[in-house]
């Protein structure tokens, strides 16, 4: 490949700490400036291209400031998912007072991180991994960066190979079209890096005394070491007519698939619940120009866990792309004559739809499990290297383990957090000791708003907004005691990329300062870096 010299700027361009996208020729690169040492990088993040220069640079990690994966600014390595690829970084030097970056003539922004392939001659163990999903599938990647070079058979009940869940409610609900992006890597990425998918196989049970694995039909197969990573079900309600055609539940691709061929003929829209799931679809469903209806018994949107303020502001986003709410209201029984055609209420009041969204939660996918002590909530409880048992590990949905910040025991249901555990256990199985110290994050498309939340808040003692609900560019504090649990933000997505590197550096300043004034975050992160 053709280089070409290009200059791109002067040694006094940037302070130690900063990083700009510049231009250079035809293309843009980023920037940065570490201990008096210039380094240059592809612009864009490799999960869905955002800005990397809207982001933070904390030392050498630079924090996307969308869905906050993280790269190391020096080398472009992937450190935190969502990216699953690395960044390109390019040759650079000083001549003189300039900043000198050699081009490549093609332009790859990102590329798949250095990873093993199978080598049976050097190790001869399998490592099974249940479910491929988030964490599943970071799992078996990760397995391959670390340097395992045995066996990885990933199973899956699903007839898809992994694919971003996170899009199903968004993008590929309103417009099959975007197909595109859904899936994660292509088939020749497991045939090259020798991870064996097994699609459509429903796992029976496992045996921890044998190392097996059971599946439906009776056929089974044996592990060295184990990851369960099956996710999660949705919550159905037990109601009468529950089972009516067209009373339908999102998780999967063939799920989503099922209710745009239901929508592309109905006439109006119920959505039970007004979780992230149903308050997405919803939304989705105005831009199908459909009539919806937002049906739960919260006073309103997230009451319970973005508070009242925040509830109502979404609420009111809602309610401007004309969705209807009936809150307080619980769900009696589906009428119709086989297909669904009303949504009857607790109080009487009938709601007609010929589709029905049911959004009211999920619980672990671990009925399976009976050999492995399970909560009751279904979910299985981890050390903090995620085992579970012998040469057992988990991760994802069904994982509930110690937060680091508070010692409570949790569990998360997030997109970008179970990519993180898939990667931690896989680092564990790999023989690389790795515990979690990151904080919760995730995101969720609302109406004209992008909205972000960081860190974990079951309850709390107080809520300090900084900025205007209404003009939808804030950052909301959930205090709990003398320190800030959670923070939820619009608008203002560099600040957020700081305060999450704040907070997981354990390095947020009090609630008294929070509540003295605005706080620039961007310096709060420099200065106690």
């Amino acid at each position: 490949m053709s280089y070409k010299d290009v200059i791109v700027g002067k040694v006094t361009d940037l302070k130690d700490g900063q990083m700009r996208a510049v231009p250079a020729e035809d293309r843009e690169i980023l920037l940065i400036r570490i201990d008096g040492k210039y380094y240059a990088t592809a612009p864009l993040c490799p999960h869905y291209n955002a800005p990397l220069a809207k982001g933070v640079l904390h030392g050498d990690r630079i924090v996307c400031p969308w869905h906050h994966a993280v790269l190391k600014a020096t080398t472009g390595e992937l450190e935190e998912p969502p990216a699953l690829n690395a960044l390109t970084t390019y040759q650079l030097k000083i001549e003189g007072e300039n900043i000198v970056v050699s081009l490549p003539q093609k332009v790859e922004y990102s590329h798949v991180p250095k990873m093993a392939t199978r080598d049976f001659g050097k190790d001869s163990r399998t490592f099974v991994i249940i479910g491929l999903g988030a964490a599943g599938y970071a799992a078996s990647q990760t397995l391959r960066e670390d340097g395992f070079g045995g066996r990885i058979v990933a199973i899956t009940r699903e007839n898809h190979l992994p694919y971003d869940r996170t899009m199903l409610s968004k993008t590929y609900l309103q417009d099959k079209a975007f197909a595109n992006v859904l899936p994660l890597r292509p088939a020749e990425f497991f045939e090259e890096y020798g991870i064996e998918v097994m699609l459509g196989k429903k796992v029976t049970n496992v045996r921890t005394k044998d190392k097996q694995v059971e599946f439906e039909g009776g056929s089974k197969i044996s592990y060295d070491k184990l990851l369960l990573a099956p996710g999660s079900v949705p919550r159905t309600l037990d109601v009468p007519g529950a089972d009516k055609q067209n009373v339908m539940t999102l998780r999967s691709r063939d799920d989503c698939d099922a209710i745009i061929a239901a929508a592309e003929h109905a006439s109006r829209v119920a959505v039970i619940g007004a979780s992230f799931i149903g308050m997405e679809t919803a939304f989705s469903f105005t831009k199908r120009n459909l009539p919806v209806t937002v049906i739960s018994p919260e006073t309103v949107p997230f009451e319970h866990v973005f508070g009242e303020k925040i509830g109502g502001l979404l609420r009111s986003l809602h309610e401007e792309k004309s969705v209807t709410f009936k809150l307080g209201a619980g769900v009696e029984r589906f009428e119709g004559n086989g297909k669904v055609e009303a949504v009857v209420l607790k109080s009487g009041e009938r709601v007609e739809a010929d589709l029905v969204l049911v959004g009211i939660g999920v619980r672990p996918a671990t009925d399976f499990l009976t050999d492995i002590p399970k909560l009751a909530d279904g979910s299985v409880r981890v050390d903090e290297h995620f085992k579970v048992a012998t040469d057992v590990y988990a991760s994802g949905d069904i994982a509930t383990f110690q937060d680091w910040r508070t010692g409570d025991h949790i569990r998360i249901e997030h997109w970008r957090t179970a990519l993180q555990l898939g990667r931690i256990a896989a680092h564990n199985m790999a023989g690389n000791p790795t515990s979690y110290r990151d904080v919760p994050y995730f995101w969720t498309s609302q109406p004209g708003l992008q909205f972000r939340y960081i860190g974990f808040a079951k309850a709390w003692d107080d809520l300090v907004i900084d900025g205007e609900l209404s003009e939808k560019k804030f950052l909301a504090f959930f205090v709990k005691g003398d320190r800030i649990a959670a923070v939820a933000g619009g608008g203002r997505d560099t600040e957020m990329a700081a305060i999450h590197e704040l907070m997981r550096t354990g390095s947020m300043p009090t609630v008294k300062q929070i509540r003295g004034g605005s706080i620039d975050w961007v310096e709060a992160l420099a200065e106690r870096s």
